[in-house]
């Protein structure tokens, strides 16, 4: 029995999630090791740099491959360290390998899913982020437990992580290229027979298939006369600079969520409070989960709720949390008081706000930049954005030990004052792309107003879902009409 096609992209999806699971597990172990994470983030900053070209030029799958083959190299390295610099050379390849990982796999994603489940298939790279997180929190914990006073205690959990790289990297030519990329480079044969296996198990005469070739190539076409392929376009092309400003923007803020400074640094903000090490671990784990269940609730419920507003609302919410943590360590320092009733306050508080970054921005910040570029310049603009994820992430990780020490809970006033001009930098600038097709980003960035929270939608919708029903439509009454004129005849 054929899959249906959905299912067959959801399942694509998820495989090629797998490498967010290395970057998950990374986020998860790297505090508990005590490892500087600047080498990592500072690899992984470079490895979407790269990205960017290589995905353009060789193609989604031969990117995943070499992410994964530069993912392992420093696994080897950081599992078979015989000193610290050996760690420090691994913890860099692994970076690199991540970040070409995670800049192509999204985009990957999104150009294979149907828009009606994009959202949907996009937001796995956050869920599988998380289970990573999920495995290394028990890992770790386990080892601390269980390996004290060995090598193994770090050594095992940083061989684990080269698991699912072996996986990934042996298995994705089995998957689909992207259909959009190989149009782009010249092979449209290849290109509707992808689409079709993706959309119609295989039948390119499928009226819904020809349709979206067809829209496919009136975009391309148009890219190829109007657009040039090199990053200059993204910054002299006014649509192009937009997107790439909010996309930008977006991962930047992320990082400014605070959601860094609590994953790096999460033994000392729970030592604050009182907390033991070991409790502190296994707090993590418990963490690990509800975040887990916030990030599947994403991928259930994204694209029937937008990107939009659940953006501004898990900003806010993640403001109040911040807000009430701050509250408990400032009325109730650490040393000064056992309070525990405040103790178990700040740990829900950490748990909520996980929860709430975990099922909005966390998600939101992979699905948002892979749909809003055109074919032209989203491998190029989704590695931009990247990188500057990166960057954020390797300045809190820098500066987050030191203000802690320094000054303490007025740190957390930057999350609270960043998480609220969050909600309303996008409230004001970021329009809704649910259920668009990839080819509708051009006008819509083109013909939105700058503040779109002052206008209606439909204003600036070009319906090309609707022109792509109508064509296929269209497609399906010719056959009919010319299957009728044979059996005539």
């Amino acid at each position: 029995m054929a899959i249906p096609p959905k299912v067959y992209q959801f399942l694509v999806g998820v495989f090629a999630s797998m490498g967010s699971i290395l970057f998950g597990y990374d986020l998860g172990v790297i505090a508990e090791v005590g490892i500087v994470v600047s080498f990592f983030t500072g690899g992984a900053f470079c490895g979407a740099g790269l990205a960017g070209p290589i995905g353009d030029k060789l193609g989604r799958r031969w990117t995943i491959l070499i992410g994964c083959i530069i993912f392992l190299l420093g696994g080897a390295l950081q599992t078979g360290a015989m000193n610290l610099h050996y760690l420090w050379a691994g913890r860099w390849l692994a970076g690199l390998g991540v970040g070409f990982l995670v800049m192509i796999i999204p985009l990957y994603q999104a150009e294979i899913a149907h828009p009606s489940i994009r959202g949907t298939i996009t937001a796995l790279q956050q869920f599988m982020l998380g289970i990573g997180a999920f495995v290394a929190g028990w890992v770790s914990y386990g080892t601390f437990i269980g390996l004290k006073h060995s090598t193994a205690q770090w050594r095992v959990p940083l061989g684990i992580q080269m698991v699912p790289a072996v996986f990934l990297g042996a298995l994705i030519f089995l998957f689909p290229e992207s259909p959009r990329w190989l149009m782009d480079h010249g092979r449209p044969e290849e290109g509707l027979e992808t689409l079709a296996r993706l959309h119609s198990n295989g039948n390119v005469d499928d009226p819904w298939v020809r349709a979206e070739f067809d829209q496919i190539q009136d975009s391309l076409t148009y890219e190829h006369e109007h657009e040039s392929k090199s990053y200059i376009e993204l910054f002299t092309n006014r649509s192009c600079f937009r997107r790439l400003f909010l996309a930008c923007a977006l991962q930047a803020s992320i990082q400014m969520t605070g959601v860094s400074a609590i994953q790096y640094y999460s033994v000392k903000i729970y030592g604050q409070i009182g907390i033991s090490s070991s409790e502190t671990l296994k707090y993590q784990a418990i963490n690990n989960i509800i975040g887990l269940v916030a990030q599947a609730f994403c991928v259930l419920f994204v694209d029937k709720l937008g990107r939009r507003w659940p953006l501004i609302t898990g900003n806010l919410i993640n403001m109040v949390c911040f807000l009430i943590a701050c509250i408990l360590i400032a009325q109730f320092p650490p040393g000064s008081t056992h309070n525990a009733g405040a103790s178990w306050g700040f740990i829900i508080m950490t748990w909520l706000y996980n929860f709430s970054f975990s099922a909005t921005c966390g998600p939101l910040s992979w699905v948002i930049p892979a749909e809003i570029f055109d074919t032209k310049t989203r491998s190029k603009g989704v590695s931009i954005a990247t990188m500057v994820s990166f960057a954020f992430n390797t300045l809190i990780g820098q500066i987050t030990d030191t203000a802690m020490t320094n000054i303490g809970y007025k740190y957390y006033f930057l999350f609270i004052i960043c998480n609220f001009t969050n909600a309303v930098f996008f409230y004001l600038f970021l329009p809704e792309t649910k259920h668009l097709p990839l080819e509708e980003m051009n006008y819509l960035f083109t013909n939105a107003p700058y503040l779109v929270a002052f206008h209606d939608k439909a204003a600036y919708n070009a319906g090309y879902a609707e022109d792509l029903e109508r064509r296929a439509m269209e497609i399906r009454e010719k056959g009919m009409v010319e299957g009728a004129a044979e059996h005539v005849h």
